[in-house]
């Protein structure tokens, strides 16, 4: 028997290594077909070419670090809640590099599908920071 919790973890990370190619078609061959996505700054996507698109925007590229996959299941649902945290590394449109840029995504995954996850990361702090608008230093 398949440990629930273990191949969550896989399916995160298998998406998550093809969202960094970036291979958006790829990557949602893991989403369920009621996927959500809520970005940083809570924008609402609809898969991963949403996102991809808008990190083409935001930088020059961008990868990310794992540190740690940790998942638990709901013995309620059955859903297991699948917490990947580490850091973005790459290079703002200008070409200035980056790294230690810390972030956190929490899924949600249920019948092998991933429906649904919620993306947290420092970047807007760091782009405040350089444009000379942050409140206190990093």
């Amino acid at each position: 028997m398949t440990d629930p919790a273990a191949e969550a973890k896989r399916i995160v990370e298998a998406y998550l290594e093809r969202s960094m190619i970036p291979d958006p078609e790829g990557a949602a061959a893991f989403l369920a077909e009621d996927f959500r996505m809520s970005f940083t700054g809570g924008r609402k996507f609809g898969g991963p070419a949403d996102s991809a698109g808008f990190n083409g925007k935001r930088y020059g590229w961008v990868k990310k670090r794992f540190l740690r996959t940790d998942a638990v299941t709901d013995p309620e649902t059955g859903e297991v809640r699948v917490y990947n945290t580490g850091h973005l590394y790459g290079e703002w449109p200008d070409g200035t590099p980056f790294d230690g840029n810390r972030y956190i995504d929490i899924f949600t995954v249920r019948d092998g599908k991933i429906v649904s996850t919620d993306v947290w990361n420092d970047s807007a702090e760091i782009l405040l920071d350089r444009a000379g608008l942050a409140e206190a230093p990093l």
